[in-house]
């Protein structure tokens, strides 16, 4: 499996995280992304820093997007609001038999790219808490594992990866994969995490362990996935386990860890807030639910999105 050529789009923390733990295995990885960490990169190799390493990894980084030839799995992690635009420059690289994965936040991703490619593209439940320490820089604040689909949707006779091989690439690597016969109710399951965390930690700058530390903002963010489990129920989607239990497990686990929203606000730079709470508010309105915490939630972030942008 080590033969196998791996292709990340969008080398952010995310990106950066799962490409270097493959390339540390040995495994063939080019990161592609924006030029200070490219360059960064392909000086000094991917920096990695874990609770118990602090790596330096040799990996092929480019900042254009036909590096992605003749990859077999391709990894997508750029933010949903560059989904189109990714995969309009990407159809054109991409290898008959490439497996296409899509590692972004929100439930509409997989079909946006899978519409935009015409190929399928399997939607990848992502449970990690990582963040851009610097150029080249990638540091993992906890967790780690993904869920990928049981069918990810080619012929039985392609000569591609299926499943079972994209799990032994990634078990190779120290990063586990389950399975699963639902994933659409495990990306509302994530989903839900999402929207309990990320905006509040953006509006409060503030980690998910203060955060929870408060009981009204913890009673806030429990009263956001009832919202969520709602909508999700109304619209004939099971999510699975107990989603209020992940969300204290969430703290307990990353207690360090800041939403990518706040990282977003940050930096600057825009939010994928429509397509977290924002996409719960649109569904909801579909089935007739109103959503007053999200859309407040929603509301706030995109003030905070133009104030910043001023």
């Amino acid at each position: 499996m080590t033969t196998v050529r791996v292709a990340v789009v969008g080398a952010g923390a995310v990106g950066c995280y799962y490409g270097g733990m493959l390339a540390r295995a040995g495994v063939p990885v080019t990161l592609i992304g924006r030029p200070v960490h490219v360059e960064a990169m392909k000086r000094d190799g991917l920096r990695l820093t874990t609770a118990t390493s602090d790596d330096r990894i040799p990996v092929d980084a480019s900042t254009d997007i036909a590096a992605v030839a003749g990859a077999a799995l391709v990894l997508v992690c750029v933010k949903s609001t560059d989904t189109e635009s990714t995969a309009a420059e990407l159809r054109a690289h991409l290898a008959p038999d490439a497996r296409v994965l899509s590692l972004q936040n929100g439930v509409d991703n997989a079909p946006r790219l899978q519409a935009a490619l015409q190929r399928p593209v399997a939607a990848t439940v992502v449970y990690v808490g990582c963040e851009m320490a610097g150029p080249g820089h990638v540091r993992h604040l906890g967790r780690g594992e993904l869920v990928i689909p049981a069918d990810i949707g080619v012929p039985v006779e392609d000569p591609g990866l299926t499943s079972a091989d994209i799990v032994a690439l990634f078990a190779r690597a120290g990063v586990p994969v389950q399975v699963s016969d639902n994933v659409l109710g495990e990306s509302w399951g994530k989903l839900v995490i999402n929207c309990g965390y990320n905006a509040i930690s953006a509006i409060t700058d503030t980690d998910y362990g203060h955060m929870m530390a408060r009981p009204d903002i913890a009673a806030t963010v429990h009263g956001v996935v009832d919202e969520c489990l709602a909508v999700a129920a109304a619209l004939g989607i099971t999510v699975p386990g107990d989603s209020h239990a992940g969300i204290d497990r969430i703290a307990a686990t990353m207690p360090g860890q800041v939403s990518s929203t706040c990282q977003d606000l940050r930096r600057g730079k825009p939010t994928e807030i429509d397509h977290l709470n924002g996409h719960v508010v649109a569904e909801g309105e579909r089935v007739g639910m109103a959503t007053p915490l999200n859309r407040t939630l929603q509301a706030l972030v995109k003030a905070l999105e133009a104030k910043r942008a001023a």
